[in-house]
């Protein structure tokens, strides 16, 4: 199994370096793990690149998990409905929308 961290800002001025990061592992066969516990800021731009990273590793037959996401990217993927296909569908704690 493949590890990588992702890096604290996902900014959109950062998608370009998340996308180079991503792209050698597309083709991977192994699983990839993307540890997320880093994360601080994310825009939507930067969790619509990490589905459709997910989302064609998936449609490849290929494993891709995210792990330790940090409470900033989870909020996030959940107000964007992306929560699901990122495997960070965990329910809200209480009090959070």
């Amino acid at each position: 199994m493949t590890q990588l961290s992702l890096q604290s800002d996902l900014g959109i001025e950062h998608v370009a370096a998340l996308q180079a990061a991503l792209l050698p592992h597309l083709d991977d066969e192994e699983p990839l793990t993307l540890t997320a516990d880093r994360v601080e800021r994310v825009h939507a731009a930067g969790l619509q690149l990490l589905h459709a990273f997910v989302r064609d590793r998936a449609s490849a037959g290929r494993s891709t998990l995210v792990t330790l996401a940090s409470p900033i990217l989870a909020d996030a993927a959940r107000h964007l409905a992306l929560a699901a296909s990122l495997g960070l569908d965990a329910p809200a704690e209480p009090g959070q929308a």
